[in-house]
């Protein structure tokens, strides 16, 4: 005899309740968390601006049929371009993760939190926009700082214990999930509506890492973000319209999400859903390195100009025994690589060609990644010499809750037997340990992306609205936007 499966529907799964609970109810009270969701809005914006001095970027953004205009549409900073809040998602997502520049989250699971701005901006711009066409009144940049706050909770804590990356699996899926939930919220939709919509996103087809990895490394990496938070915003505008939910999108037995993606198993949790994600989140202030590598190339712009005319030329680097890479696991994991390097979303993400770039000029751009500077044969000679040795203490450290280090050491060996200090940083500028010495480079860091579109007026102009919180809070989404706006 056959056993009959039940087609009774289950309550929802408690991981959806949460989310909607916390998304719908939970009011933030932390000011700690308001600031530094002003300084990432600063900082993720910049990054954006900045991209887009990249075709490579440039040629995914716009319209799909030219030309196209939506009126009330969402704006994308630092163009004329005014879309739907889908597409418009999509565009803000894309311009902003292109050079890996922006926050960091690091834990089970890796990740950048402000992805989730593609959605909010554009979502928020265009309801903003279109309540004001109806003479009602728009968001306020508070609403974008709230869910800013709430997406980064609801990624980074899913993140803390959970680790997508051993299944094969991208980190964009927490963008989405983040995404959904909190675009639904800003949609106005009721709790069991935000259930709905991110049981769409836990069942939505997940991105591989394929794009991420040797020896596949390409420039979907960078729009990979830009494209879950997109169908964020597309998953939340179908259940407002009355499309239904999974709710056991995660436990269903064969063909839920644990059993066909998660090995089975469920997600842990850490600590319930509130505000230290964003309090907590990691800046990527100096230079465009993927996390892992922040104070590896840190430790090499100190050793820069110490060791600098030793390393200066092939016959130099040829005198050098070794090169040691001092780390942590997730590092190796993720960033060790030797051979060759095919193109920039290869080579930012080579712990050994961002080290190299530090030693041989002081430094580290977005530029230092495009071929002109990889053609150097002095770099691949210095790849050549290093090697990463995991230090337990530094894979303990980067999971303890307490200190969520991102140590790395270099150290230079010679052949003559001399050796270089072994220069060691446990934490980026970018921590929140470094918070005081790093504010101030962040907002240089955005006057100097300011600069790449606007004109002198208008720099200040944005740069006084956001470093006032209060004033910042109160502006109407779309009159914020519009700072922004090229002709």
């Amino acid at each position: 005899m056959s056993a009959h499966i039940s087609n009774v529907r289950p309550e929802p799964d408690q991981v959806l309740v949460d989310i909607a609970n916390y998304v719908h109810d939970y009011v933030i009270n932390s000011s700690e968390a308001y600031d530094t969701a002003r300084n990432c809005l600063m900082d993720t914006l910049g990054c954006g601006l900045e991209a887009l001095e990249y075709p490579a970027c440039t040629k995914l953004l716009g319209p799909i049929v030219p030309g196209t205009t939506v009126p009330n549409g969402s704006k994308v900073p630092g163009t004329s371009y005014q879309l739907d809040p889908v597409l418009g998602a999509f565009n803000i997502g894309a311009m902003i993760r292109w050079l890996d520049f922006n926050d960091t989250w690091l834990a089970a699971e890796w990740g950048h939190p402000s992805d989730n701005l593609g959605g909010i901006l554009a979502t928020a711009d265009w309801l903003s926009r279109t309540r004001v066409a109806e003479g009602k009144a728009p968001l306020t940049m508070r609403d974008v700082l709230t869910a800013m706050i709430k997406a980064h909770e609801i990624q980074g804590v899913l993140a803390l214990e959970n680790s997508f990356n051993r299944v094969g699996l991208d980190h964009v899926v927490l963008v989405k999930i983040a995404s959904t939930a909190v675009v639904a919220g800003m949609l106005g939709a009721s709790k069991s509506q935000i259930i709905d919509a991110v049981s769409n996103a836990w069942v939505d087809g997940q991105s591989l890492r394929t794009y991420r990895h040797s020896p596949n490394t390409g420039s979907r990496k960078s729009w990979a973000a830009g494209d879950a938070t997109s169908r964020a915003v597309r998953l939340a505008l179908m259940v407002m319209k009355g499309e239904m939910g999974y709710p056991s999108a995660l436990t269903a037995k064969t063909w839920g999400f644990y059993d066909v993606l998660f090995k089975g198993k469920p997600f842990t949790f850490q600590r319930p859903y509130g505000s230290y994600v964003m309090e907590h989140v990691l800046f990527k202030i100096s230079f465009p390195a993927e996390f892992h590598a922040q104070t590896a190339v840190e430790c090499a712009m100190q050793l820069y100009p110490k060791v600098n005319s030793r390393i200066d030329s092939l016959d130099k680097i040829a005198q050098i025994d070794r090169i040691v890479l001092t780390t942590h696991e997730s590092a190796i994991r993720i960033i060790d690589k030797t051979g060759p390097l095919n193109n920039p979303a290869d080579r930012d993400h080579c712990i050994q060609y961002m080290t190299a770039i530090g030693l041989l000029k002081g430094s580290l751009t977005a530029a230092d990644y495009e071929d002109a500077v990889a053609a150097d044969p002095r770099v691949d000679a210095l790849r050549a010499k290093m090697v990463c040795v995991e230090k337990a203490e530094y894979s303990r450290d980067y999971h303890d809750p307490e200190k969520r280090s991102i140590a790395n050491a270099v150290q230079i060996f010679f052949k003559d037997g001399s050796s270089s200090d072994n220069i060691a940083v446990e934490y980026p500028i970018g921590h929140r340990r470094r918070r005081g010495e790093g504010i101030p480079e962040l907002v240089k860091k955005f006057q100097v992306n300011l600069a790449r579109r606007f004109d002198a007026a208008q720099q200040a102009r944005i740069l006084a609205l956001c470093s006032n919180q209060q004033q910042l809070e109160s502006t109407p989404v779309h009159q914020f936007v519009d700072l922004f706006v090229t002709a």
